[in-house]
């Protein structure tokens, strides 16, 4: 039996929700009811009518809004908290006949700090799950879906288990019309601007000073595409970030480099292409390497971004402007 109890129907499109314990109702409803208000608006045909610790729906999506409550108790029960932006991605897995329980309990990693990693939506869940099963996965998807950070999570966690040695993080020194020669300093202090996103996930995983050990040692490598050429990369977990920008000759380079032991995640965002020919190597890539073992594309959406609330909406903004770039990537 769940935590949360549905009772025996009125009618057929009644239901009954049994919160177990009063001290849950508060994290439940929010401050104010105003979780509850969102759940009220998102299923706008339902009645929901709420008295102790017993909640009772009416309506077409009475069954719907009964799953999301218990699915809420759930993640109560687990120690987690609920905020809105939860309350709208619970909503949205729900709606989706998804489990946003499975999806919001799977831990990554234990982060620094005491943090816990975790996938935030359906979306990002079957990305972990898919670099798990894979030797190469390409997560393209839009700014603030997690591409990156999830990435980086799952290369200190291969790292933590031993099963790889290493960890290399690189990207193409391509940014918004920038150029290396005109930045100061020497060619480190040149990168650093362009890999800084790298850097930054890798402190979000483990403390700064365990971190620099894993540079220190060569643990954790972070260099420019460029430096790939030429090498073979066993044992490594390897992370090429804004894959968008690199050249078909250079994907192609790149993904030659895979040796023995070792697993590979792309990231890119087929709407943000800098490349100075415009010659993105993830366009129409998954035509080229469909039906490859052991190499997977998951695609993310506006409904996996993660970040403030607005970078959705401007996600949302720019799809409805320019609907077909969102597709380009698939041709």
């Amino acid at each position: 039996m769940t935590a949360a109890t549905l009772g025996l129907p009125v009618s057929p499109l009644d239901v009954k929700v049994l919160v177990p314990g009063n001290h849950l109702m508060g994290g439940l409803l929010g401050q104010r009811d105003e979780l509850l208000r969102l759940v009220e608006a998102a299923f706008a045909d339902a009645e929901i009518h709420v008295r102790g610790n017993e909640i009772s729906i009416a309506g077409p999506e009475a069954a719907r809004v009964g799953r999301l409550f218990e699915e809420l108790v759930v993640l109560l029960e687990l120690g987690q908290s609920l905020d809105p932006a939860k309350i709208g991605r619970t909503i949205d897995m729900v709606k989706a006949d998804e489990r946003p329980s499975e999806v919001l309990t799977a831990e990554v990693l234990k982060a620094a700090k005491g943090r816990t990693v975790r996938p935030k939506t359906s979306g990002q869940k079957r990305y972990v799950d898919t670099i798990r099963d894979n030797v190469v996965t390409f997560g393209i998807g839009p700014a603030g879906t997690g591409k990156s950070w999830l990435a980086v999570a799952m290369a200190v966690q291969a790292l933590q288990r031993k099963e790889v040695n290493r960890i290399i993080l690189t990207r193409p020194a391509v940014e918004a019309g920038e150029r290396l020669g005109f930045l100061p300093g020497d060619l480190m202090a040149k990168i650093d601007p362009y890999l800084r996103p790298l850097f930054d996930a890798l402190y979000d995983m483990v403390e700064p000073e365990g971190a620099q050990r894993l540079l220190d040692r060569g643990t954790v490598e972070v260099a420019p595409l460029a430096f790939m050429r030429g090498r073979t990369l066993n044992g490594s977990f390897i992370i090429l970030d804004e894959a968008q920008n690199t050249t078909p000759e250079q994907m192609k380079m790149f993904l030659t480099r895979i040796g023995f032991g070792s697993k590979a995640v792309i990231t890119g965002d087929v709407t943000q292409v800098d490349v100075p020919s415009g010659r993105s190597s993830l366009m129409g890539l998954e035509r080229i390497l469909s039906g490859i073992d052991g190499l997977a594309f998951v695609r993310l959406t506006n409904k996996d971004v993660v970040r403030h609330r607005i970078v959705q909406d401007i996600v949302d903004a720019y799809e409805r402007a320019d609907p077909a770039g969102a597709e380009d990537g698939r041709r």
